[in-house]
């Protein structure tokens, strides 16, 4: 088994509408990301490297200084209020830290399918997100490409 890990810290502003406590108004988390990537054997490229560690990291980076959202908040989708570069669409219907890690990971296995397509490779990629101190989700999946 050959493994991949990538760590990187971002700083994002977000709410949980319909929240009952103070989570209900925007504020901000300085999220700590970690993504693993294994095969049994990774590909590797001309230069016989597999994955670009930095363009892993910056699926993660491109959530730096944003606003999370989910289509349900349409407040920040007002681009006559807020700039549309500084909002980030999540899937779900909330920014949750369990909705950051899929963004995440689907972000992941969008970069291994472009730079290495139709190989028939077993992947497992394991992402942890870390939205405080005390506060983390991990969602790991098994994918072939």
């Amino acid at each position: 088994m050959e493994k991949i890990i990538v760590t990187a810290k971002f700083h994002t502003g977000h709410r949980q509408l319909g929240y009952p406590g103070k989570c209900k108004f925007v504020h901000g988390h300085t999220w700590q990301g970690q993504v693993v990537v294994a095969a049994d054997e990774l590909p590797r490229d001309e230069r016989d490297m597999s994955l670009d560690f930095g363009r892993i990291k910056d699926v993660m980076r491109f959530l730096d200084h944003k606003m999370l959202i989910t289509e349900q908040d349409t407040t920040f989708l007002d681009a006559g209020l807020f700039e549309p570069e500084g909002v980030v669409m999540l899937k779900g219907k909330g920014p949750s830290v369990e909705n950051v890690a899929c963004y995440v990971f689907d972000g992941v296995v969008a970069l291994i399918q472009k730079q290495y397509p139709g190989q028939g490779v077993r992947y497992t990629v394991e992402v942890t997100i870390r939205e405080t101190e005390n506060n983390t989700f991990i969602v790991e999946k098994a994918f072939t490409v």
